[in-house]
This record gives C-alpha cells, structure tokens and sequence, in this order.
C-alpha cells in the first residue's frame, strides 16, 4: 500500500467508516496481480464488477451463486467502472496513479494504463464504443496554507479514444467533475461538479458527445450525484434523476427544459433507526431498469433501497439493508436484481426487486463503491 492509498484509508475513517478484514480462499491463480476461480471457467457468463475504493482489488461475482469469484488486483483506489458489451474489456479509473486501467476480459490481466489529466472518478462508455469519458475531480494537493489543504486547478471531462486507447482531449470544467453519466441514446454526458470546490459551482453539465463541448447547465444546490438519466420511447433523454449529497432523496430535471421540476424525498423513520455516520451522503444510488417502468434509489441515512415507478414516481417499496453507507447500485440486464455497494460494512446486498427483499450478503474489500454488471467471454 502505498502512502497516498493510506492517506485515503485515513480520510474514510475519520469519516466513520469502519474498515474490516476479508479474506478468500482462492481456488486457482495465474499472475501476480489476477486470481481466478473455478466459477469463472465456461462460456459467457453474468457477473458483477466491483470495485473496492480504499483497497487495490476489484471484486468480480457470481449472481448465480452470490459469491466473489473472481477478483482483479494492482489498482490502487479503485473509483469508476465501465465494461465492453462483448466482455473483452473491463475499464477501471484509478486515483492510485491518475489513470484508466484497461483490464483483458479473459484473463483479468492488465493490458494498458491509460494517462489522464487529473483525479479520476467516474468512467463511461458510449453506445457506440468509440469513446471513454472519464470525469476528474478536484486534486487535494495545495498545502500552501498548510495545515489547511486545498485544491489544485484540475477537472473537467477527459475523452479517450477506444481504437488508440489514448486521451484525446480534456474538457475543462471550472470546479471539476465528480459524477458523470452518458445519455441512454449516447448523444449526451451528463456531469455534475465536484462538492469540495470553492467556491462551489453548484452545476450539471450536459456535453454534446458530438462536439466534446457543454450545450447546457442546470442549478443544483449541492451538485448533482449520483445521477440516472430515463429515455422516452424513441430513445432520446427524458429526465436526470440526481441526489444532491445533502437531502435524503432526490431531484427531478427535465431534459428538455433544463429545469429542476420535483423533489422526492425518502420516508422519514425514528432518529433512533437511522445511520449517523453519515459519509458520502444522506443518499447515494440510483437506477432504472432497462423497461423504464422502475426506479430504484439509495438512502444512506436509512440504510433502505427505494422503488418507485416511472414516469409517476409512486413509491411501491422499500428494503431494508444489512448493509451499512449503501453507495453504489447496479441493476441486472433481467430487471430482476439490483447489488447494493455498502460501504461503511465492506458487503454487498442483493436485492429482489419484485419483492424487495434482501436475499443475500456478499463480503467483499475495503469500501466498496462502483459496481456493473459484466458479460465474463
């Protein structure tokens, strides 16, 4: 570990995060940096990407047996993630060394690290696969006024072209860029701005991924993230649906209006029950099931998972959550699961979304955040 890694350990438990031990018993390893089980052999398969942010491992599961079988290790402070649609590639941001790490879908074996402009986040990959959009975020290095730490000039929205696998260019972003999300109809990235600046930019970005430029902004009070964005029927965007980090729920914007038209907030419950840890935030995760028919959402201050359906928004459950600082969620390719990163507990929940019920608890490594599903080739 490194003493940029451990610093980072040491923020998460200043924050209340209670990091513990996980072990697993590994059935085969081919290099240093990859172990593999027996559960990855066979034909394509479904599995669930991982990433452990406070470690430098990558978690892959099962959803067949809701176990850890697989992992991807050497990249230090794991953040963003996205796959290919054919399973050949899996790309990995890493605040460890400012770069994307491009990971062989066969072997797990790092191919390639990719160099970026700043500290990188979240990761997306255009429809068309032809290029990466990768969000930096503010670098905490500034010690000017020491003991105060500020940050440096660095953000915006780097783009990476999949043929080369090179930074093309970046798109400066006062305030840089922490959360970002590509368009289901793959026309625009959606970016919403990194909470530490100051002053703080309040802002969303959308970028025309045709012209690499910022078409529009929308005000949200903190930034927007995490975000989710719903299509209409001819595929074209309909609403960003975004947390704000501060409020235990979420906003409703527009697309075609760039307005902020609603905010749902999550049910109250008894002080006595509720999370007091409290990092990253009240509430953090979100998705829509590739129907468009339903929208689940995190709440961090409830240690609940939330559905409601679209477009009226009407909550038709909730699940409680083992787990606890619920951050990230992916939804299968089926509609019928979502996995739950909790953070704050180092596992996974695993949710049925017609009943909404909690069936399994996969451990996994040290703060657990960014998770997607993966067809292993």
């Amino acid at each position: 570990m490194t003493n940029k890694q451990a610093f980072r350990g040491g923020l998460a438990a200043l924050a209340g995060v209670a990091l513990c031990t996980v072990s697993f018993s590994f059935l085969a390893a081919q290099e240093a940096n990859v172990k593999v089980y027996a559960g990855m052999k066979g034909g394509a398969k479904l599995r669930i990407v991982q990433n452990n942010s406070a470690g430098d491992n990558v978690s892959i599961i099962d959803p067949a047996t809701n176990k850890v079988v697989g992992e991807i290790t050497g990249i230090e402070a794991p953040h963003g993630v996205t796959v290919a649609k054919d399973g050949s590639r899996i790309y990995v941001t890493s605040e460890g060394d400012d770069t994307v790490v491009v990971v062989d879908g066969k072997t797990l074996r790092e191919t390639k690290r990719i160099p970026l402009s700043g500290v990188p986040n979240l990761v997306q990959l255009t429809p068309d696969e032809k290029k990466i959009y990768v969000s930096i975020t503010l670098k905490w290095d500034d010690v000017s006024a020491f003991p105060e730490i500020k940050a440096g000039p660095s953000g915006g929205v780097d783009v990476i072209d999949t043929a080369s696998l090179t930074k093309v260019r970046t798109i400066a972003i006062k305030g840089g860029i922490h959360d970002m999300y590509i368009s289901p109809d793959g026309k625009y990235v959606v970016a919403g701005g990194a909470r530490g600046a100051k002053p703080a930019t309040n802002l969303g970005s959308v970028i025309n991924t045709s012209t690499d430029t910022v078409e529009w902004t929308f005000s949200m009070t903190p930034a927007p993230s995490p975000m989710v964005i719903s299509a209409k029927p001819d595929g074209s965007s309909d609403k960003i649906y975004a947390q704000n980090g501060r409020d235990n729920g979420f906003g409703v914007v527009d697309f075609a209006t760039h307005a902020v038209t609603s905010f749902v907030k999550f049910p109250d419950i008894p002080p006595a029950q509720q999370n007091p840890f409290g990092p990253p935030s009240a509430s953090h995760g979100l998705g829509i099931t590739s129907d468009q028919k339903i929208l689940v959402a995190n709440s961090n201050l409830n240690s609940t998972l939330y559905k409601y359906s679209l477009p009226d928004l009407k909550l038709l459950g909730s699940a409680p959550l083992s787990g606890k600082g619920p951050e990230w969620l992916t939804i299968t390719p089926d509609d019928k699961t979502v996995y739950v990163a909790n953070a704050q507990s180092n596992n996974v929940s695993v949710i049925d979304i017609a009943t909404m019920k909690e069936v399994a608890v996969i451990p996994v490594g040290f703060l657990p955040a960014r998770n997607t599903p993966w067809i292993a080739p």
